[in-house]
């Protein structure tokens, strides 16, 4: 394949052919700590995201016990989905705007005075739903400028690594987050973890401000509005991103079927709290894994590895045709995260196509396709689980998926022969 001409003036090492890259050096991790300005980022993540996982458990029990409701207890898990499409639309431009440090700093700012007022005694329900909505339109926001910042704050290829570990992290806050959440809440009230969340995003946004240098906005003029449909034009104009978003994008609409269907499912085959628990947290667990053993890897190889695994990546849950007990289904769904080490080698290809004026709205397009994805998907499973078993759906959605993912990659290997993306040349986002 041909090497892609981009705005930028470093090419893609991704779409080089991989035998004239013989030698390729194998960026470690500890080239990622050793960036100073780094290290503050990362823990501002991990405070954030742990801080996160409990408030989601404070709230949903806040809201059980005031209404005694299952189905408003799922909806404040349900309505931080709906803002990624705001997010990563309408106001996509502001990660491009305004100067990163400004954006990330008022976005935790904002986040805490939000989640401090879900902690305000005799909140009506409705209320505290919109409060959860309104936090979680930041979020996407928050995500893209710091996703598009990375780069600038981790040159060359370790920034791949640097976005791997804010993943990791973020899989990692699943497995620990949702555990410590129920442990916390035996000791304290759920408004007063909310109240410990929202001096979290404070810390937070410090760590931000004291350890990260100031930089100008990338980009932008005139309307938001206007602003933020010239870069969807552009990306979704661009064959190359428009291939990768869909590469990013399609697996995870079939593999959160096993997600979506863990609780019948466990309760189908003799489990109880502890099944349950185990079948949850497989997927990101062999996630964890799966990222940080292709972090270790050379940029060659895991650019050789990405197709193969992200069509791979559903292959283990058409396990569950024979309606496996409980070690089988969670070797299944383990094996399904481990081949998300293939998101290592897709983010350095996504890095390298997409030009710096355009990052934060690429990175807010992608979390909010990522997020609704994954809610279509769920909601998807559920509706068929209506109809068939829930482990005949999960070989469903794995069939689907592998076909879909397929002609995915069918797509991203025909982007990659592009030598120019004309509307990446073409279009001005102002």
């Amino acid at each position: 394949m041909t090497a892609i001409i981009r705005s930028s003036p470093n090419l893609s090492l991704s779409t080089v052919p991989a035998a004239k890259l013989p030698g390729m050096a194998v960026t470690r991790y500890r080239a990622v700590f050793a960036v100073r300005e780094y290290r503050p980022v990362f823990l501002a993540h991990v405070i954030s995201m742990l801080g996160t996982m409990v408030a989601e458990v404070a709230l949903s029990v806040l809201v059980y016990r005031t209404t005694g409701s299952a189905f408003l207890t799922a909806a404040t898990f349900a309505v931080g989905f709906v803002p990624y499409a705001l997010g990563g639309t309408v106001l996509a431009s502001i990660a491009d705007r305004y100067p990163t440090r400004s954006v990330l700093v008022g976005c935790n700012l904002l986040s805490a005075v939000l989640v401090a007022a879900m902690a305000v005694p005799g909140l009506p329900v409705g209320a505290l739903l919109a409060l959860r909505f309104a936090s979680a339109t930041v979020t996407p926001i928050f995500g893209a400028a710091r996703a598009a910042s990375i780069p600038e704050i981790v040159p060359g290829p370790a920034a791949v690594l640097a976005r791997s570990l804010i993943r990791v992290v973020t899989q990692a806050a699943q497995l620990a987050g949702f555990a410590v959440g129920g442990l916390l809440l035996v000791l304290v009230s759920p408004r007063f973890a909310l109240v410990g969340e929202a001096a979290g995003f404070v810390v937070s946004a410090l760590l931000l401000r004291i350890g990260t240098r100031w930089r100008p906005a990338r980009g932008g003029a005139g309307s938001m509005l206007g602003d933020s449909v010239r870069g969807l034009r552009a990306v979704f104009g661009a064959p190359r991103i428009r291939a990768l978003l869909a590469l990013w994008w399609v697996p995870p609409v079939f593999a959160v079927a096993p997600e979506a269907l863990a609780a019948p499912y466990a309760h189908g085959i003799g489990q109880g709290p502890v099944g349950l628990g185990l079948l949850m947290t497989a997927v990101p667990a062999g996630t964890v894994l799966g990222e940080l053993g292709a972090g270790l890897l050379s940029e060659r190889l895991r650019s050789r590895l990405v197709l193969p695994l992200a069509i791979g990546s559903l292959a283990p849950l058409t396990a569950f045709v024979v309606h496996p007990g409980l070690p089988v289904a969670v070797l299944a769904l383990f094996g399904a995260g481990l081949c998300s080490a293939y998101l290592v080698g897709l983010d350095q290809w996504f890095l390298a196509a997409v030009p710096e004026r355009l990052a934060g709205r690429a990175m807010a397009v992608n979390s909010g396709g990522l997020m609704l994805g994954q809610a279509v998907g769920m909601a998807a499973a559920g509706a068929a689980a209506e109809y068939l078993a829930p482990h005949l759906v999960v070989v469903v959605a794995a069939v689907l998926g592998l076909g879909a993912t397929a002609v995915t990659a069918q797509r991203v290997r025909r982007s990659a022969t592009l030598l120019v993306e004309p509307a990446l040349a073409d279009t001005s986002t102002g």
